[in-house]
């Protein structure tokens, strides 16, 4: 398992690649499944120009650890990978990669499913926007699960 914050942007597709790459696994897993949440220009009906993401250090990394963990004892995982931007976000920029890998489909969706979900509803993250009348804090998360 591997959870990492980062100011810097990141390339998800990339970070899928040389995470698998360190497993060693090839041949092990039947499936990688995973989320990429971008940075969009739109919230609620106004446009949206950047964001700013603060967190609670070593409190938020604890918690995204918590939810890996929790995922690995529900699921057969072979390895989860949790990266997520804090600080200063443009437009188009990957905030967020959730990627499992496990022999099977049906845990790898499940397993990445409950740890995004978790993420955005319980994870101690605080986003402000700018917008052109100037800046807010985001009080409420898209819905997911329904």
């Amino acid at each position: 398992m591997k959870v990492e914050l980062r100011k810097q942007r990141f390339t998800p597709w990339q970070e899928i690649e040389r995470r698998q790459t360190l497993m060693q696994k090839d041949g092990q897993f039947g499936a990688v499944v995973s989320f990429i949440g971008n940075m969009r220009d739109s919230n609620e009906g106004d446009n949206v120009s950047a964001m700013a993401l603060e967190h609670y250090p070593g409190m938020t990394e604890q918690h995204l650890e918590k939810i890996c963990k929790q995922a690995e004892e529900k699921w057969d995982l072979m390895e989860v990978l949790v990266i997520h931007r804090v600080g200063d976000i443009e437009i188009g920029e990957a905030i967020v990669l959730v990627a499992v890998w496990s022999a099977h489909r049906a845990a790898a969706f499940e397993a990445c499913r409950f740890i995004m979900e978790d993420l955005k509803s319980r994870a101690p993250f605080w986003k402000q926007e700018t917008l052109e009348e100037g800046k807010r804090w985001v009080e409420k998360n898209t819905p997911g699960q329904s």
